[in-house]
């Protein structure tokens, strides 16, 4: 596989407000164009997947969601067990298998699939870093897998919105083309 992009988001924090802002534009561009997309969640625990279905008539574009907290919940989702074995949970190929699984589980034009620790070590998953996490996208043209260092952040919900913001400049990007 070939190495993932760094992608970064802002210095320090993120605003939830325009974070909200940002999902509205996103989601309203994805009616638009009548592009359905399905989120795996780990680290934001299902925080993108609300971001999007803030929009009314979000239904007509987000197909479902899991959020795959624990690497049992992930096989049990689709992700090969044998990527995480052998590749670590925390890896772009998990992030990508993650992807992978939800779009075709769901049948969507998008899938987007996230994994990372946040603000401490995971006890479970040797191959934690906190701050470090992996994100891909996979459409029918393609895929795409981006790694970030998330900034120390002062609650959960803050690293939550910090991602949730990356993400969405990433989506934007996919939709623009």
């Amino acid at each position: 596989m070939k190495a993932c992009r760094v992608v970064h988001g802002v210095p320090g924090s993120v605003e939830p407000e325009a974070v909200r802002k940002k999902y509205r534009a996103l989601t309203l561009a994805l009616i638009e164009g009548k592009t359905t997309v399905t989120v795996m969640e780990s680290c934001t625990g299902g925080q993108i997947s609300s971001l999007i279905t803030d929009t009314e008539g979000s239904s007509e574009v987000f197909k479902g969601s899991c959020v795959t907290y624990s690497n049992d919940a992930k096989v049990l989702d689709g992700v090969p067990a044998q990527i995480i074995g052998t590749y670590g949970v925390y890896s772009p190929q998990t992030a990508l298998a993650m992807a992978q699984a939800c779009r075709r589980k769901f049948g969507s034009d998008i899938g987007v699939g996230i994994t990372g620790s946040f603000g401490n070590t995971d006890p479970a998953n040797a191959d934690s870093v906190p701050g470090e996490v992996y994100f891909a996208v996979e459409t029918a043209g393609g895929k795409q897998c981006f790694h970030c260092t998330v900034p120390p952040q002062e609650d959960r919900l803050s690293y939550k919105m910090y991602m949730a913001d990356v993400v969405a400049d990433r989506l934007m990007k996919v939709l623009q083309g």
